[in-house]
């Protein structure tokens, strides 16, 4: 999978060593995308991607990732695993969004149909009394 946005948090590198005496290292970032409505992801670099993707906060990248779920005490955790970072494409990067779509009338009308900026007149109201109207107002 993979995801676009700007790094909002860098958090510090943290490391151990394992009950198999592995040593291990991770650091966790925060993207936000750049869409009408932000969402926020945290995920993490693991081992050696560490040092090999070292991202800055305020860095627009493009991740792509794995998504990993646990059971630890009868709870469930999920973990975003990257595996690469890269600059989105100079092309989409450069460009401007896309324009969103008009759901206004269309600028071609069928004929007897007013085109669309054109003022409409108002509909003739009569205001006589009817005799067949009861209302009270």
């Amino acid at each position: 999978m993979e995801i676009t946005g700007k790094i909002i948090v860098a958090l510090p590198e943290v490391g151990g060593t394992s009950a198999k005496g592995n040593v291990w290292k991770k650091r966790e970032y925060v993207l936000e995308t750049q869409e009408t409505y932000p969402k926020k992801v945290a995920f993490n670099f693991f081992g050696d991607r560490v040092d090999q993707f070292p991202l800055q906060v305020g860095q627009v990248v493009k991740i792509s990732f794995d998504i990993d779920s646990r059971e630890f005490n009868g709870r469930w955790y999920v973990d975003i695993r990257a595996w690469k970072a890269e600059a989105p494409d100079q092309a989409t990067a450069g460009a401007a969004p896309a324009a969103a779509p008009s759901y206004g009338p269309s600028t071609q009308m069928p004929g007897g149909y007013a085109t669309p900026g054109a003022p409409v007149p108002p509909p003739a109201v009569d205001l006589a009394p009817s005799p067949t109207d009861d209302l009270p107002f």
